[in-house]
């Protein structure tokens, strides 16, 4: 297949347009360009094309995957994922994600901290944030270390009532009501129960 023509791409910096005598554009970076030190009016055999292709598509599934984790943080799993839903293959994902993780741009164990953190600033407890674990694909052996990571559930917990409750009294009805919304946010019964008896007491002080 011969060479038509060799373009730098005005759209993204270090990416390499090259087109061939039957239409098809491959799109490469500069490193391959010169592993293959391609020219204009050069002629591939079917080897070396094969070869190209093979090489750009790793490469750029590899940018892609650069992108996405630049936009933001994401687990390994969840980045290998979303690379197949652009359409690489699980090899391509897997070399992608195998490459980033090496240079250090991702790590499953920071992502994990990082993610129970960011839940806990929202008011979510221990099994909400194993949900969100599960969900963006951590790793099972990493989830101790992130739930070690978050404050005292009771912390939260008053936290939350006393900025529900302001200067209302609490009956029944919305001790039911704050009870089922900590549930919700994935604090145990245990913990509901004490933070509902420190508020009680607090109540009987005052």
């Amino acid at each position: 297949m011969r060479i038509d023509r060799v373009e730098p791409s005005r759209h993204k910096r270090g990416r390499v347009l090259v087109f061939l005598a039957d239409g098809a554009c491959l799109k490469i970076t500069e490193q391959e360009l010169l592993d293959f030190g391609l020219r204009a009016g050069d002629e591939l055999d079917d080897g070396n094309l094969e070869r190209l292709k093979a090489a750009a598509g790793v490469s750029n599934v590899k940018a892609a995957a650069a992108d996405l984790i630049g936009k933001r943080a994401m687990s390994r799993a969840a980045l290998e994922k979303k690379l197949r839903e652009k359409g690489a293959s699980e090899a391509e994902a897997r070399y992608a994600a195998e490459w980033l993780e090496a240079i250090g741009a991702i790590d499953d164990g920071d992502y994990a901290v990082l993610l129970a953190q960011h839940c806990a600033r929202q008011g979510y407890g221990p099994r909400r944030v194993q949900e969100k674990l599960r969900e963006k694909g951590v790793p099972r052996e990493l989830w101790e270390d992130a739930l070690a990571a978050l404050p005292d559930p009771a912390q939260t917990i008053d936290a939350f009532l006393r900025g529900k409750l302001r200067e209302q009294a609490m009956d029944e009805r919305e001790k039911k009501r704050l009870c089922d919304a900590l549930l919700r946010r994935g604090f145990s019964w245990g913990d509901v129960k004490a933070g509902l008896a420190r508020l009680g007491a607090e109540a009987a002080e005052e």
